[in-house]
């Protein structure tokens, strides 16, 4: 079956093909087959400094470069790494550690406490540009009690440390090295302490992994792992059909079982923990309570699911995953259209006189993402809410929210590897965060307090509350459980983590 592809896809693919023999040829001599892996990926890292910025789909390449403290195993449970030991206390305003003491950066460093300390300490003192400041800044010292053993020390309650450890942007990286090379030259030639070392980097085009045969942990079975960046889905499926690339993600649903009927390859959809929600404002033509809730009650969650995923994808009312701390299984917010178009007529709309937004929805970036954002737009402009649809870049899209320059919605994934609710709807809506495009003082007001509660039981119930007023509130639209389609070659295996990473650490050939 032919694929149609766009004038951008086809060219992306030649420019693919021409440097894919090149690189073939460099491989040959280098790597049997079987020691080598190529994986078609939509994007490219930010930065190569991995506590920089917090970019979810980043994040199982950095893995291969650099380690964090904590890990997780399939099943999302904290599992040590980097760390073999932590607690912490009782009142939440430390966490004690013991870290490996086998441990060396890529450049022969040993890693020690130090390393920790300057990590998430000592960098966000500095006044670092890197992400991490605001996850970890309640740290106000981190105490080194032994070259393996730290402390810690926060200004208020961190309940959720252990969590972050595991979690975004959280990569030891080499205080040495740093401080020798200075920030900016380190990120240009990335020292960790991961399974793979970087050999070859080709802004938004390639990247080049080879196995650390040093690696204190498991070594990985296959030596030379290539990420192709490949922004369209349509070229990612060519390229894994054509079988120059052996792997990628967020191919179109459509393509899925298509692509499993084709000798020697697999695909398959796996529901993560991401949300695909509206990222919603509360100004601008988002500024009427009844606008928002109006938008809400007239999108068909269910429609979205059967239409862009099979049914696979779990409709939402809150800003949770089944099966996760704070997930509301008896509140469901109504698909309502009849109620949409009254909601809006209290504020003056109508069909014939429609509420006028804008619209922003990447296109390609995960399945079915332009698509469901095009329906959302019909089932909007039948209630009376005109949407003008902007498509945006991935990377355009955190640039947009820092500046609070995002439009009134934003169809956006939202990743939450570790499912806990305070990085589900504390890091989503808190006003005083920069992942947060609402910006209103109610909502802050509620979840702010949630961030210093350690008695696990107490935090839990404050987050099911919150989760239902801020959807009563229209302060967000939730509206599946995202899934992961992955298209691969049969003999390549990969590890399901129910977070939607994808290692290829722990990839092997059959």
């Amino acid at each position: 079956m032919s694929i149609e592809m766009d004038r951008r896809a086809a060219l992306q693919m030649l420019a693919l093909a021409a440097g894919s023999t090149a690189l073939a040829g460099s491989m040959t001599d280098a790597f049997a087959a079987g020691d080598a892996a190529t994986i078609g990926w939509p994007s490219d890292v930010p930065s190569w400094d991995p506590n920089r910025r917090f970019t979810p789909d980043a994040q199982p390449i950095y893995k291969l470069v650099f380690d964090q403290p904590i890990d997780q195993d399939p099943k999302l449970k904290l599992i040590p790494k980097l760390l073999t030991k932590w607690q912490l206390a009782a009142d939440g305003l430390s966490l004690d550690v013991e870290l490996r003491d086998d441990v060396t950066f890529h450049n022969g460093d040993k890693m020690t406490a130090e390393d920790l300390r300057y990590t998430f300490f000592e960098r966000i003192k500095a006044g670092h540009q890197v992400d991490t400041k605001n996850s970890w800044r309640k740290v106000k010292d981190i105490e080194v009690l032994s070259p393996t053993k730290a402390r810690m020390v926060f200004s208020s309650p961190a309940p959720t440390a252990p969590q972050w450890l595991a979690f975004l942007g959280s990569y030891i990286v080499p205080k040495k090295y740093f401080e020798s090379a200075g920030v900016e030259a380190a990120a240009q030639k990335p020292v960790g302490t991961g399974p793979y070392k970087l050999v070859d980097y080709q802004l938004n085009s390639r990247i080049v992994l080879e196995r650390n045969d040093a690696y204190w942990g498991p070594k990985p079975k296959i030596k030379r792992i290539t990420f192709e960046i490949i922004k369209d889905p349509s070229a990612r499926v060519a390229a894994v059909q054509s079988g120059q690339i052996d792997f990628t993600i967020n191919v179109p649903v459509r393509e899925v079982a298509r692509l499993g009927k084709e000798r020697g390859l697999a695909a398959e959809l796996n529901p993560m923990t991401r949300i695909v929600l509206l990222q919603c404002r509360n100004d601008l033509g988002f500024a009427d309570d009844n606008v928002r809730l109006a938008a809400h009650h007239a999108i068909d969650k269910a429609a979205l699911s059967k239409a862009f995923y099979g049914g696979a994808a779990v409709p939402l009312s809150v800003v949770a995953t089944p099966g996760t701390a704070a997930y509301l299984p008896d509140f469901k917010f109504a698909y309502d259209p009849k109620l949409a178009t009254q909601l809006l007529a209290k504020s003056g709309f109508s069909p014939s006189k429609p509420a006028k937004i804008k619209f922003a929805s990447t296109n390609g970036h995960f399945p079915s993402d332009f698509d469901i954002a095009r329906a959302i737009q019909q089932m909007w402009k039948k209630v009376g809410i005109e949407a003008e649809i902007e498509t945006i870049e991935y990377a355009k899209y955190f640039e947009l929210n820092r500046g609070s320059k995002l439009p009134e919605a934003t169809l956006y994934s939202w990743d939450n590897a570790t499912g806990d609710p305070e990085i589900f709807a504390g890091y989503l809506l808190n006003p005083k965060l920069p992942f947060s495009a609402w910006k209103g003082a109610e909502v802050g007001e509620k979840i702010g307090p949630l961030f210093n509660v350690a008695d696990y039981d107490k935090r839990i119930a404050g987050w099911r509350d919150v989760n239902k007023f801020v959807i009563e509130k229209g302060a967000t639209i939730p509206l599946l459980q995202s899934v992961q389609t992955v298209a691969r070659k049969k003999a390549l295996s990969y590890v399901k983590y129910e977070n939607g990473w994808i290692l290829a650490d722990k990839m092997s050939w059959t």
